[in-house]
């Protein structure tokens, strides 16, 4: 797995997780209601909201990034809101991933991965990021995507993929 290459995915998705989020004000202007409202909205009594959701998307791509990178990931307090305060996390961490280059990434399958929540044991860079990293991040896009979806904000398959390479 190229590093850098799932580190500009993690990018691309969340651009099209704050696009899902624009589109979502679009549909509380349209009802009309407080798009706000929204960031409260969970799928189930025991899982987290979209805030939430948004905000531990940002934590997998950047902690991933910083881990495999040996670099210092921005700290974010957690405390968002409004569907303005998500963009702004969703912005800042996409400045981050943006600041990395391939060069960055060398020697990141062979890294020691320690977050602390492992209390110590760690894996190898390749390891936690096809089996933590990756799966984890795409799970809260997911989610937050079928908050979103199942809230009625207009998002099908294509806002989910988003912009393709295409080449004629």
């Amino acid at each position: 797995m190229q590093t850098l290459h799932v580190i500009q995915e993690f990018g691309k998705m969340l651009r099209n997780l704050d696009a899902w989020l624009d589109k979502a004000g679009a549909h509380a202007k349209a009802k009309p209601f407080d798009a706000n409202v929204l960031v409260g909205a969970r799928l189930a009594p025991d899982m987290y909201s979209l805030d939430k959701q948004v905000q531990a998307a940002c934590d997998a791509a950047k902690f991933a990034a910083a881990y495999l990178s040996g670099k210092e990931a921005p700290r974010h307090p957690d405390t968002e809101k409004t569907i303005d305060e998500l963009r702004a996390r969703l912005a800042t961490c996409l400045g981050y991933l943006e600041t990395l280059k391939e060069a960055d990434f060398a020697g990141a399958d062979e890294r020691r991965v320690s977050p602390p929540w492992l209390h110590g044991k760690w894996l190898r860079g390749e390891d936690y990021l096809a089996q933590i990293a990756v799966p984890n991040f795409f799970f809260h896009v997911t989610t937050a995507y079928a908050i979103l979806r199942h809230s009625g904000v207009d998002l099908g398959k294509a806002d989910y993929i988003g912009a393709l390479p295409l080449r004629d």
